[in-house]
């Protein structure tokens, strides 16, 4: 990728009307918007050109650029994302897009755009905004040295979550052994896992989800076959069959979607369910396991999740102590998925 010069202003031809390609999702009018907690309306707030560095030179290049009061703009290599709930949202930050592209010493291929519903069932995948319309839409991008493939194509979400970057780096730190990876989409803590030397499961009922983690472990010259399990189920119906043969980990990732349905057409709520999910991992859970409890529900907090975590343990007769990671500095503070690890005594 070719970077502009300081001075220079970023330059996209708006794109050409193509039908095989991603359309934009149509407003749902009369509906009011999420109220989202950050900047102020009508602000735009970008990261700073030491930060865009700073990340650049860790190897990371996923990443949150921008933030307003109901939109956000975030890098995805040679792309950008902006994802926004009104029009206004993403036309602050187009109008703002050029200059900043200099600052940066920035060049994007594309920039596409994705719609925020309130309603789940309204989900669509991501509209090409400006750039080449026959670009190929599966890419890749880097964090912390590791790679990890995207598909703008493949609906709602691309394949890589970047608010859980500080999350993957403790894991990685953490050195585990062995890694149960709950709801694992397209393993990213897996790779991150294996790649310090451990083992891993990875669950998720989409077994599309799992090749395609599969392939990010072959992107970071792991080999899937070796001591790697990808299990297309019910994490609630596998982990009970873990704990009766007698298997544990030292790490778990429990970090669900707010709602999802198995393949008997089972529902599982996060509100409702998150709190057996719970119990459930700590019957796999070794002593001294590191388990990270994470959620994006608007309606749940971090304080939520600890509750939870220490109902439990109060249950199972089990000690820990709870830890929350350090806030990413290119999100503004309360925006991301919310986080606790809980470590076993």
């Amino acid at each position: 990728m070719k970077l502009a010069s300081s001075s220079a202003r970023c330059e996209i031809s708006p794109v050409k009307t193509n039908p095989r390609r991603p359309e934009a999702i149509p407003f749902q009018r009369g509906k009011a918007p999420a109220r989202f907690a950050g900047p102020r309306a009508g602000r735009v707030e970008w990261i700073s050109p030491a930060l865009w560095s700073a990340l650049a030179g860790e190897g990371t290049d996923a990443h949150r650029v921008a933030s307003g009061s109901d939109w956000w703009l975030e890098r995805f290599g040679p792309d950008l994302l902006i994802s926004y709930q009104e029009e206004r949202g993403r036309d602050a930050v187009l109008a703002e897009l050029g200059e900043r592209c200099g600052v940066y010493a920035y060049r994007p291929l594309r920039v596409f755009g994705k719609y925020l519903p309130r309603h789940a069932s309204e989900r669509g995948g991501p509209a090409l905004l400006r750039g080449d319309p026959a670009g190929a839409l599966e890419t890749e991008v880097s964090e912390a040295g590791l790679r990890y493939g995207l598909d703008f194509a493949a609906g709602y979400s691309a394949g890589f979550f970047i608010d859980q970057r500080a999350n993957r780096a403790r894991l990685r730190q953490g050195h585990p052994k062995r890694l149960l990876n709950a709801f694992a989409y397209t393993c990213s803590f897996s790779v991150v896992a294996a790649r310090a030397g451990a083992e891993t499961v990875s669950v998720d009922l989409s077994r599309r989800s799992l090749m395609r983690g599969e392939e990010n472990f072959r992107r970071n010259g792991l080999d899937p076959a070796g001591e790697h399990r990808f299990m297309a189920d019910d994490v609630l119906a596998v982990l009970p069959r873990l704990a009766r043969r007698g298997e544990k980990f030292d790490a778990i990732i429990l970090d669900p979607p707010t709602f999802s349905r198995n393949q008997s057409g089972v529902a599982f709520q996060v509100r409702r369910d998150f709190d057996r999910l719970v119990e459930l991992a700590i019957e796999v859970a070794a002593p001294g396991a590191k388990i990270l409890l994470s959620v994006n529900h608007s309606e749940m907090r971090a304080a939520d999740l600890e509750r939870v975590g220490r109902g439990v343990l109060r249950r199972y007769k089990r000690s820990g102590r709870f830890s929350q990671t350090a806030s990413l500095p290119d999100f503004p503070p309360g925006e991301g998925a919310k986080t606790v690890w809980m470590e076993l005594a």
